[in-house]
């Protein structure tokens, strides 16, 4: 009998253990390591950084994205995250601002090279 109300708060204890982001080590996945190791490296950081930095720059990453989605979620259509939205927030930041243009500008260039060349495969 007390060795069941020894293990009950050991339990809990458990689960409470562990913090930041992924709620303890390794129980997230990690969704862009493989990415942030090549962006690493491209910036001047060893081919095989250490796991150790690539884990906190995602989860800078993951943070960044979260509060930005949920900051875009809070304006224009509640509920909803639009383009116009992350355009909006970024705007007093020239480099993010630029950069997010030139990737729009890419994309749509893309949508129609696509189209073009379904066109031309596929005949109208």
């Amino acid at each position: 009998m007390a060795d069941e109300e020894e293990d009950v708060p050991f339990e809990e204890d458990a689960e409470d253990a562990g913090g930041g982001l992924d709620g303890g080590q390794g129980k997230r996945k990690r969704l862009f390591s493989k990415e942030l190791r090549c962006m690493m490296y491209g910036f001047g950081d060893d081919q095989n950084p250490y796991t150790e930095s690539v884990d906190i720059l995602e989860d800078l990453v993951i943070e960044f994205i979260t509060e930005m989605t949920h900051k875009a979620m809070s304006i224009g259509r509640q509920g909803r995250v639009q383009v116009e939205d992350i355009v909006f927030l970024i705007r007093k930041d020239p480099r993010k601002f630029a950069r997010v243009k030139d990737l729009l500008t890419m994309n749509e260039e893309l949508k129609r090279a696509r189209k073009a060349f379904d066109e031309a495969n596929y005949g109208s």
